[in-house]
């Protein structure tokens, strides 16, 4: 099958979006799929990036500046590159579906293309994609947008979201059937490892700074216990890396607390294997890739309790779900009572292991690719 991915998020841009895209195009790809991806710049950056080896990555001019955000200009300029691009592609290559990562911006383009050409396509949906998913960032642009938005969810072959809680916050939007296929990991990395506690305990926080991942809040939390044995590493870029940095200064944590900025995927799966305890107090989350990679490594959990995580952590069986009202928020209460119990740390380590077995990305390319010939046959 002949498969045009659209996705304006791609590593190194980007966040989990762009990690699951790369995933799944290497699933399909290695199931014998013909797979063409279709991605944003980052003003002509990528010139000399190595090409992968089993599907072909076009990358087209976009007025992105930022690794880490997108704003509005750079999404609408992605829509307009990837269409002027797309329209002679598809009509060379004539593929036999169109998948789109996030229904704004790829839905749009997908849209088009899908209405010159009759070829049928299939978005997934993340959050931030979604009316009211990330409502600190993307509110604004969805007062002028909305109304733009439904013939994309209405035309498209079919809906995928990566979790429960974005499928049910789609349908308050869009009255349309919606599938809900996780994002995935490949398990075959992390085999035969034995679980452990490092000491002292090794706390990890991984993601954008961004208003949404609340990283200050976990220098806040940690910093009240610094009568406890801990170390926390804390990667990732962006707009408030400055201030957790003067945070971590000011409160006297530097010899606790390492800032190494924004590091490969390859880097963080080590940093979490050699870690014991995800930290992610975000205030908004559909699926987050790191909680499945966490999860796979076998890390406990301590993150907020908001529907994204529900997928993932289980309260009290491989970690905590925690309100985020600082300074009553109870992280401090139950971190104090983890690191006092490394018994703990480990059952719940252990049950994070066995429930990553249901996130292997073997399956979840194979519940795609089923998606996609039922498309196709239809």
């Amino acid at each position: 099958m002949k498969i045009l991915v659209l996705t304006h998020e791609f590593p190194p841009i980007g966040g989990g979006g762009g990690h699951v895209a790369q995933d799944l195009c290497e699933g399909l790809a290695s199931r014998g799929h013909e797979i063409k991806l279709m991605t944003a710049d980052l003003q002509g950056s990528f010139q000399d990036e190595d090409p992968p080896e089993d599907y072909e990555l076009i990358r087209v001019p976009t007025l992105r500046k930022d690794l880490a955000r997108a704003s509005l200009p750079a999404m609408i300029s992605f829509i307009f590159s990837a269409v002027v691009r797309g329209i002679p592609l598809i009509r060379r290559w004539r593929p036999d579906l169109i998948q789109a990562h996030f229904a704004v911006p790829s839905g749009p383009v997908a849209w088009f293309l899908s209405a010159i050409s009759k070829v049928p396509y299939i978005i997934t949906i993340h959050l931030g994609d979604i009316p009211g998913g990330t409502p600190e960032k993307t509110d604004r642009w969805f007062r002028i947008i909305k109304p733009l938005t439904y013939p994309i969810w209405r035309e498209a072959a079919r809906i995928v979201a990566v979790s429960n809680y974005s499928r049910q916050l789609a349908l308050q939007t869009y009255q349309v059937p919606i599938d809900v296929i996780h994002n995935g990991v490949d398990l075959s990395q992390f085999k035969n490892r034995r679980i452990e506690i490092h000491d002292p305990p090794r706390i990890v926080f991984a993601g954008r700074f961004v208003p949404q991942k609340n990283p200050l809040l976990v220098i806040r939390t940690l910093a009240a216990l610094k009568d406890l044995d801990w170390e926390l590493v804390m990667m990732g870029d962006g707009e408030l890396f400055g201030e957790v940095k003067n945070q971590v200064q000011q409160l006297e944590l530097e010899d606790r607390v390492s800032l190494p900025g924004w590091v490969s995927p390859e880097k963080v799966k080590q940093v979490f294997l050699e870690s014991d305890i995800l930290f992610m107090p975000s205030l908004s989350e559909g699926l987050p890739v790191v909680g499945v990679q966490a999860l796979a490594c076998g890390l406990a959990f301590m993150v907020s309790d908001i529907a994204g995580f529900a997928d993932i952590v289980v309260d009290g069986e491989n970690g905590w779900r925690v309100n985020n009202n600082f300074p009553d928020s109870g992280y401090e209460e139950k971190f104090s009572s983890l690191l006092r119990n490394l018994d703990k740390i480990k059952r719940f380590k252990i049950k994070s292991a066995e429930r990553s077995k249901t996130f292997d990305i073997h399956l979840i390319v194979r519940a795609y690719e089923n998606i996609f010939f039922e498309i196709v046959s239809e």
